[in-house]
């Protein structure tokens, strides 16, 4: 399905952190330093305005764990263990097998830290499949929620926010003794983003590593085999691509990953939960935010776009 109709938008919403140019609310998100790269994908901001009474009906799907701080809105993730009502808080969200369904009443402001998979394990947390599709304790790898919510007030900032997270981390990382991920994670994510149609044989014998083990360090630290990785990967790319936080260019690519239209839609339907259709024709504020958060760091990972430079969705980032 090609993206032939705008996206719908749900006009109740006013975008504070950053603004596609289709009127999409979007985060403002950010590279780490270099020093923080080999753990840390992303720092993002995201806030929203709503009236108190909205009720904002969406749903989550990322690939990584993202220690998220939730400074307001009222928060009910259908997480694997069960409906999980949230506020203010600190929570490391694990990675998403599928989409999770998420309300919010009224307005938002959440900032996080997308973190890269193995990092989890590498801070002394537990393997992703023991952290996927759960809202988890941020304990398992050092940090106190309330230390946290304490450092990043709301009154500092997005640019005190970013500093302060970092100086945090850099503090947790040396704390920790933590090693990088293993590099068969950091080559496999890489490949996920660039052709995720590749086989499992043939990521093994690229790599040069028996597919067992290339199953087994995925696993552990993406939270699904490779073979779900990839599907996850093409369907995350396609939802981007149907929201307008892809790169138009590759439109054609990404329809050429399925055999036809009804894979496509099985696929689709099977992780997000609606058609593709659907996806388009209801608003997806959250999602979008999550979409276009990955698409920014893929293309950067792609070097497709260099680091600072806005993405071509990208109309605005706003003052906070």
């Amino acid at each position: 399905m090609s993206r032939s109709t705008a996206p719908a938008i749900d006009r109740s919403l006013a975008p504070r952190s950053a603004v596609a140019r289709d009127g999409q609310p979007l985060s403002d998100s950010r590279a780490p330093t270099d020093d923080l790269a080999p753990w840390v994908a992303r720092l993002y901001f995201s806030s929203v305005d709503a009236p108190a009474t909205h009720v904002l009906s969406c749903g989550l799907f990322c690939e990584n764990s993202i220690l998220r701080i939730q400074f307001d809105g009222d928060w009910l993730a259908q997480s694997a263990e069960g409906p999980v009502t949230r506020g203010r808080d600190v929570i490391l969200f694990g990675p998403q097998t599928r989409r999770m369904p998420v309300q919010v009443r009224g307005g938002f402001t959440s900032i996080g830290v997308a973190l890269r998979p193995g990092a989890v394990r590498a801070l002394g947390g537990r393997p992703e499949q023991d952290n996927a599709d759960r809202l988890n304790d941020p304990a398992q790898i050092g940090i106190e929620r309330e230390a946290w919510l304490d450092m990043l007030s709301p009154e500092a900032g997005p640019d005190v926010w970013r500093e302060r997270m970092e100086g945090a981390l850099r503090t947790l990382i040396a704390h920790r003794a933590a090693a990088p991920p293993d590099p068969v994670s950091v080559w496999f994510e890489r490949v996920s983003y660039a052709n995720p149609s590749a086989s499992v044989a043939q990521c093994a014998a690229d790599y040069g590593i028996e597919i067992k083990r290339l199953e087994r360090i995925v696993r552990r630290d993406f939270g699904m085999t490779p073979k779900q990785v990839m599907r996850r990967a093409r369907a995350l790319d396609m939802a981007s691509h149907l929201r307008g936080v892809a790169d138009r260019d590759e439109a054609e690519a990404l329809m050429l990953r399925y055999y036809d239209q009804s894979h496509l839609i099985r696929d689709f339907t099977a992780l997000i939960g609606m058609s593709p259709r659907q996806f388009v024709e209801r608003p997806q504020p959250l999602m979008t935010l999550c979409l276009e958060t990955r698409q920014a760091r893929r293309l950067e990972v792609l070097d497709r776009l260099a680091p600072g430079q806005s993405p071509p969705w990208l109309d605005r980032v706003l003052e906070a």
